[in-house]
């Protein structure tokens, strides 16, 4: 049987933990905010499959002007 108290602990620690590695990605995307250095992560991001590149993609539309980045799908 598995306390009640432990579940909530552990769901607050895992959420807490997603954000902080959502927010340390955002962080190190933010760096890529020039012309030359979109294409570089465009080039890394085209040799990965569309799912395993979906988040990385996704953080980048939000940083970067439309049409910038082009679909690899």
């Amino acid at each position: 049987m598995t306390n009640p108290l432990s579940t909530v602990r552990t769901y607050f620690a895992t959420r807490r933990a997603i954000r902080e590695r959502e927010a340390r990605i955002e962080r190190e995307m933010a760096a890529y905010d020039t012309p030359s250095a979109r294409m570089d992560m465009e080039a890394i991001l085209a040799r990965h499959s569309t799912h395993e590149a979906r988040e990385l993609e996704e953080i980048l539309r939000r940083h970067i002007p439309a049409g910038v980045l082009r679909y690899h799908g």
